[in-house]
């Protein structure tokens, strides 16, 4: 059982996580800017007011944590585009106040870097609009921060092509930097076995300080 600290936790990711880590009796605090929003009584959780911006509050979230878990993206509109890489460097500038022992720091990331069999990244294709490529970039900017630092112990989850809300079926293969496809020529991932394959990180850290990646 570990202690884990989630931000990001009414997402539609984060929200999946959360349901995972339960599952498992994980003790988890959520870490809400406005704690109405999230009304649940589960066994194991406590929701809590904080900003993941602000790194006292990131501090305050964190200590006594095992884990500190961020899936704070850019699907909610492009006003949550700018906070994908300023949240990782409070985050972890957060963490790192804290001195030793501090939890692991686990981040949800985007495919956009990973590399496709032609060689290319997933954001240079063709047609792709632009809200969707600027979600892309931020978190390829975010994992550049993560690739400097060294005091903390991170992990960069980065899903398929597409993640949705889908069926929880235990099932997933992994990869580092290289894009996972199918037979079917589709590269996805449902949100619960995504939240499934962060779980298992989680519990049996594999990937300390580097990005990998899920799907299908």
């Amino acid at each position: 059982m570990s202690k884990i600290a989630l931000f990001g936790a009414t997402g539609t990711i984060g929200s999946r996580i959360l349901d995972e880590a339960l599952r498992r009796g994980h003790l988890v605090t959520a870490v809400v800017r406005d704690p109405a929003k999230l009304t649940r009584n589960d066994p194991g959780l406590t929701v809590v007011t904080g900003d993941v911006l602000e790194p006292r509050s990131v501090a305050e979230a964190a200590k006594g944590q095992d884990v500190v878990v961020s899936a704070v993206g850019g699907g909610d509109g492009p006003g949550h585009i700018a906070t994908i890489r300023p949240s990782v460097e409070s985050l972890v500038t957060g963490i790192r106040s804290l001195g030793e022992p501090a939890p692991r720091l686990v981040l949800v990331g985007g495919a956009g870097s990973l590399r496709t069999p032609d060689g290319r990244q997933v954001w240079d294709a063709e047609g792709l609009p632009e809200f969707l490529l600027q979600i892309m970039h931020a978190h390829g900017d975010a994992l550049d921060f993560c690739r400097t630092v060294s005091d903390v112990r991170w992990t960069n989850l980065s899903p398929a092509a597409t993640i949705e809300p889908g069926e929880r079926t235990g099932v997933y293969r992994i990869a580092k930097e290289d894009l996972l496809i199918a037979e079917d020529g589709s590269s996805r991932i449902s949100a619960e076995d995504y939240a499934v394959a962060l779980l298992d990180e989680i519990e049996q850290p594999r990937h300390i300080g580097e990005r990998f990646t899920v799907g299908y």
